[in-house]
């Protein structure tokens, strides 16, 4: 089987490892640095997801599960909130209501009415918290269900085994 290389962002990606090797059905020693970064995944989807890797692996999970678009909406507010320019923020804000919050869009999130009609009457002038109330309930829906299972699926236990060495 083919080698894995997962590369972890430096330390302004909030990741302080350098490199990750997973062996793909072959156990490898992962340095001491890696096993503390994927056990952290484990203790809260704060850590998960201030990880470039842990993003991405996360993210991976979810699209086996058909269920990429909370992190993929989550993502896209965070970086959202990065625009400096009003022309920006617009068009950043209509693609954002296109793709995830408006009624029928690719990739729909599950957000109440009252929410969604917010961010529909915010387009007009959307200032960096436009889409703070959706991104705090899909924030604390992949917290009470799409994480715990992540942390039960065989691709969170094969990380912890392969970094731990065992």
């Amino acid at each position: 089987m083919s080698a894995v290389f997962l590369t972890l962002p430096d330390s302004r990606g909030k990741c302080p490892v350098e490199e990750l090797q997973i062996k793909a059905g072959k156990k490898r020693r992962a340095d001491r640095a890696s096993t503390d970064v994927i056990v952290a995944w484990g203790e809260s989807l704060y850590h998960l997801l201030e990880c470039k890797t842990g993003r991405l692996v996360f993210e991976n999970y979810l699209r086996t599960e058909y269920n990429d678009e909370n992190v993929l909406f989550w993502l896209a507010c965070e970086n959202y909130k990065t625009n400096s320019g009003d022309t920006e923020m617009k068009v950043d804000a209509k693609r954002i209501f296109k793709e995830f919050v408006q009624v029928g869009a690719p990739r729909q999130i599950n957000i109440d009415c009252v929410t969604r009609k917010e961010i529909r009457g915010n387009l007009s002038h959307p200032g960096p918290n436009c889409f703070d109330r959706a991104q705090r309930l899909i924030y604390r829906l992949m917290e009470n269900d799409c994480y715990p299972r992540f942390l039960k699926s065989e691709l969170y236990k094969v990380l912890l085994e392969q970094a731990e060495g065992k």
